[in-house]
């Protein structure tokens, strides 16, 4: 799995390929909701306004 070179404000692990993100309503960065797609070349995707990563767990995506 690809790393970056700084770490994410958050990790969040997901079992599905395809994830929503509308950031932390509660810290107050909310944002408008996008959908983003995991990359199953890298293992994650980084939102593009929180920057919030996902990553696939490895044990959920059977044969991907």
């Amino acid at each position: 799995m690809a790393q970056l070179a700084h770490p994410a404000p958050e990790t969040e692990v997901v079992t599905t390929w395809k994830v929503a993100c509308e950031g932390d309503e509660a810290l107050g960065l909310g944002h408008p909701r996008v959908w983003l797609a995991i990359s199953p070349a890298t293992g994650f995707v980084e939102c593009g306004y929180c920057d919030k990563r996902f990553v696939i767990d490895p044990d959920a995506t059977h044969g991907h």
